[in-house]
């Protein structure tokens, strides 16, 4: 059997796959299918979803608009994870109903803080020193 890897190694099925399991969470929680009062009080993000290569698990991270009340948000996931596994597997053809684990993307946090490292007057002297060169 022949893999395509894309330039990260991971399979061009398993982005594939993870992609249609985050469109399927997105639309979900975006509906208010979930009966949940957190969830239906705040927009949440699905950014990633990662599939393991056998695609029996699926490590989504969330995001909540502003990143207002993420403990409660992912608090609120994980109670309703059965029903969010069921809808996921209705709406993705995959032979097993994937396992969701709910973490929070921490992508946006580093990313502002490598930008405010990178606005820090000290790193700024420097850069400018490095086009003087």
């Amino acid at each position: 059997m022949r893999r395509t890897e894309t330039s990260e190694g991971r399979s061009v099925r398993l982005l594939r796959v993870g992609e249609q399991v985050r469109h399927a969470l997105s639309e979900v929680l975006m509906r208010g299918d979930v009966h949940d009062e957190t969830l239906a009080s705040h927009s949440v993000s699905i950014t990633e979803v990662r599939m393991s290569p056998d695609l029996r698990h699926a490590t989504v991270f969330v995001k909540p608009l502003l990143g207002a009340d993420e403990t409660e948000v992912l608090k609120a996931l994980k109670r309703n994870v059965r029903y969010l596994k069921g809808e996921v597997a209705r709406r993705v053809n995959t032979k097993y109903a994937a396992d969701l684990k709910f973490l929070p993307d921490e992508s946006f946090d580093e990313g502002s803080r490598i930008d405010q490292l990178l606005r820090s007057p000290v790193v700024a002297r420097d850069l400018d020193r490095g086009d003087e060169d």
